[in-house]
């Protein structure tokens, strides 16, 4: 939910008075378990800038670009980011304090491998001391890895374009909007009323464009699965339908029905089963190639081939089974 500070408000110490009042009024909802501020959330916009480690140097083009994000205390709580080591940010991490920062683990194994980052410093124009480390987060998309990302304290910067609020709570999520803008109007009557969407919401509109890759190919896989499994049925049953008179050959001999359409559907259930093989080899494959595209559909995938190959199964026995059993009659 957007809560950028009001325009009347210039100064540093009216901006940061507005951030401690809506984080407290929200976090005196009931229900709500956590909250902060951040201006970038992810899967949404990035912005990068250059902050190199205090007493090094980098050669040509390897120069650190991290990810800026602006945020408060409470933002890794509401969005569950783990703190590796050291501290959260604090109320007191403000203008006139000491310059602080956090950096996630991919950020720390490049500036300082093998060492302790807690208590390193930054340069960006001033020194900055790094007092946390957090988890590594997706804020690219869901498929790439964790970019390198730098956090700085929203009371001790004015540099950010807008201001999103963060909310963890364990009520409905249309009651809980209605009672953070309710909460929230007399400290900012210019709120927006329809911008509150719940985390589910983010990481769907993320996937969207895969997803509806992955549907539209699995609606092609489903239709050449039905043409496949026409095919195998008609060309069995021509199969079995060409060997009448050979059956009727081991009739004569003393073969019984029963014998002879166990043989046919023994045949029949061979070469269906050397196709579900080589299909469920050649799916898995393809699987592990695309498994980057198939996203929120990997843990499916094993149960999507069993299914496929199964069906591939049943017209082969279909295939055999119903020429066998049309054999009986004329063989009674």
């Amino acid at each position: 939910m957007r809560v950028d500070p009001p325009r009347s408000y210039k100064g540093a110490d009216q901006v940061i008075g507005y951030f401690n009042e809506v984080l407290r009024r929200t976090r005196e909802i009931p229900g709500v378990d956590s909250a902060g501020l951040t201006d970038a959330i992810p899967l949404g916009k990035n912005r990068s800038w250059s902050v190199p480690a205090k007493g090094q140097t980098y050669p040509p083009g390897q120069f650190p670009d991290e990810y800026i994000r602006i945020i408060s205390d409470g933002y890794f709580s509401a969005m569950r980011i783990p703190m590796r080591a050291g501290r959260d940010f604090t109320e007191h991490d403000r203008v006139g304090a000491p310059l602080v920062a956090i950096v996630n683990e991919s950020l720390a194994r490049r500036l300082w491998p093998g060492q302790d980052p807690i208590g390193q410093e930054l340069l960006n124009r001033k020194p900055i001391t790094v007092v946390g480390v957090v988890g590594d987060v997706r804020h690219l998309a869901l498929e790439k890895d964790a970019g390198l990302e730098l956090y700085f304290p929203i009371r001790q910067t004015g540099d950010f374009a807008s201001v999103d609020l963060v909310v963890r709570a364990r009520t409905d999520p249309a009651a809980l909007a209605g009672a953070v803008r309710a909460s929230l109007l007399p400290v900012n009557s210019s709120l927006p009323a329809n911008e509150f969407r719940p985390l589910e919401r983010v990481v769907d509109n993320a996937v969207s464009p895969r997803r509806f890759i992955v549907v539209l190919l699995g609606g092609f896989a489903g239709i050449a699965l039905m043409l496949a499994s026409l095919g195998i049925y008609g060309v069995i049953s021509y199969s079995v339908s060409q060997r009448t008179q050979e059956i009727g050959i081991r009739m004569a001999l003393g073969a019984s029905a029963q014998h002879v359409r166990m043989r046919v559907l023994r045949q029949a259930m061979t070469l269906a089963a050397i196709g579900i093989l080589v299909g469920g080899v050649g799916a898995w494959g393809y699987g592990a190639v695309a498994g980057d595209v198939a996203i929120r559909r990997v843990g499916r995938r094993s149960i999507d081939i069993c299914g496929d190959g199964r069906v591939a199964g049943q017209r082969g026995d279909g295939g055999g089974l119903f020429p066998a059993g049309g054999l009986r009659w004329w063989i009674l």
